[in-house]
């Protein structure tokens, strides 16, 4: 059985694939009501979309699966928050040193900005670069 946390974090997964979706959801209702018109072998309140909204309880393992092919997410991550594809490993052949990318002036430029920012302000953009990052992975297509 999920604990707290692990509910919370799905709902916040839940809201995040929901912001991207053409689709805006804002209500309870609306999330049941579309989640519906995909599964409706086991159609679901909205009451039931508001617990998950809220954090108070996560869907079986099936209606993960239709949320993540309705968000276009991985169903790992919609579930656990990891990703569940593999990095892109250098091609066959090429050492280190050939996977290895100078970095342009523009992103010399940027570094050398980026070191002059306040210890949080830096912490800040690492943190938005990790997930624009991870976001490439999440995210299909």
């Amino acid at each position: 059985m999920p604990t707290l946390d692990e509910k919370k974090a799905f709902a916040a997964r839940l809201k995040q694939a929901l912001k991207r979706s053409p689709k805006k959801i804002e209500t309870a209702s609306e999330l049941a009501t579309q989640f519906n018109l995909r599964h409706p072998v086991e159609p679901i309140t909205p009451q039931a979309a508001q617990k998950w909204l809220s954090g108070t309880a996560r869907p079986t393992v099936d209606k993960i699966k239709t949320l993540a092919d309705w968000l276009d997410v991985s169903d790992q991550w919609l579930r656990f928050g990891v990703t569940d594809m593999k990095r892109p490993s250098p091609a066959k052949g090429a050492s280190a040193a050939d996977a290895e990318v100078k970095p342009t002036a523009e992103e010399m430029e940027l570094l050398r900005r980026l070191r002059k920012l306040s210890e949080y302000r830096r912490q800040l953009v690492e943190s938005l670069v990790e997930q624009l990052s991870l976001d490439g992975e999440v995210w299909k297509g």
